[in-house]
């Protein structure tokens, strides 16, 4: 697998201070042949409210199903930390997130789920995917309980 085309892995990179200034990578799947199901998890995702620029935060959990391509996962992360000070709605962040990664790796299929911290005394979780999941394709659980703390 060749990797020179990246410009991420492997390299001091500053962290983007926009989403639309990330650069979101990818790499040739070599289990292309294969249905699976592959999952990032990011505990700690933070955006800022876009009214009161307060901190919001946010567990995320996408799965998707490779195709062609896998998603570099440095690039992942550093288009993911971009959000920190970026002011937006969460339902916004959440399907923007997974529509750039779907829009990237173009999987077989995806789905994201947002888990995210109450504002206001209200948690709000969003969900979106791709369309239908591939048959035969296992999809476990993603894992988060409804919100009691989310513990």
């Amino acid at each position: 697998m060749t990797t020179e085309h990246l410009t991420q892995l492997g390299r001091a990179v500053e962290a983007p201070d926009r989403p639309e200034d990330a650069v979101l990578e990818r790499v040739p799947n070599p289990q292309n042949d294969t249905l699976y199901l592959a999952r990032f998890v990011a505990p700690e995702f933070t955006s800022v409210c876009p009214v009161t620029g307060q901190p919001d935060f946010a567990h995320l959990v996408i799965d998707y199903a490779p195709g062609d391509w896998l998603i570099e996962s440095k690039s992942l992360k550093l288009y993911l930390t971009s959000f920190r000070n970026h002011g937006a709605f969460h339902e916004d962040c959440t399907v923007a997130i997974g529509r750039k990664i779907f829009d990237t790796a173009q999987p077989k299929w995806l789905r994201i789920g947002g888990y995210w911290y109450p504002r206001g005394g209200i948690p709000i979780d969003v969900f979106w995917q791709s369309g239908p999941a591939p048959e035969g394709l296992w999809l476990p659980d993603q894992g988060v309980p409804p919100y009691r703390g989310r513990g």
